[in-house]
């Protein structure tokens, strides 16, 4: 296990140090030698011909492509429905939200009051089970 350790710490400490790289030229050599940037393969275009040939679509993306074309008009009426019902949505939940935050920041005597009315409504279903709503 230990040589294992060893093995890919020693690479990786390796990467992580960092050297400079100073070159310089020889005592005997010409200015003729030197190479301009613009002379560099690196950095210049090449002249060749080239020529954009656009391959024949396979079967495959045939298939795809009818299949995208007729499913266009389903994906644009999902589209318009999202558009239309993500506001309202939207609307929804900062009500819901800000609901919460009134609940946790009630007035004093709030749900005092909410427990009697809702105990006094649930009540009146009660009492209204047996009634038909007849009018005398």
């Amino acid at each position: 296990m230990f040589k294992v350790i060893q093995r890919c710490v020693g690479p990786a400490s390796l990467s992580l140090l960092t050297f400079r790289v100073y070159a310089a030229p020889k005592k005997d050599s010409t200015h003729k030698n030197y190479m301009k940037v613009d002379e560099l393969s690196l950095y210049s275009v090449p002249e060749g011909q080239s020529k954009y040939v656009e391959e024949p679509r396979t079967q495959l993306e045939e298939n795809i492509s009818q299949l995208h074309h007729h499913c266009e008009p389903y994906t644009s009426w999902c589209q318009e429905i999202y558009s239309q019902t993500k506001p309202k949505v939207d609307r929804f939940v900062q009500w819901g939200l800000d609901n919460y935050e009134y609940l946790q920041n009630a007035p004093p005597g709030f749900f005092p009051r909410l427990g009697v009315i809702g105990f006094a409504g649930f009540i009146g279903l009660l009492f209204a089970r047996g009634q038909r709503g007849e009018v005398i």
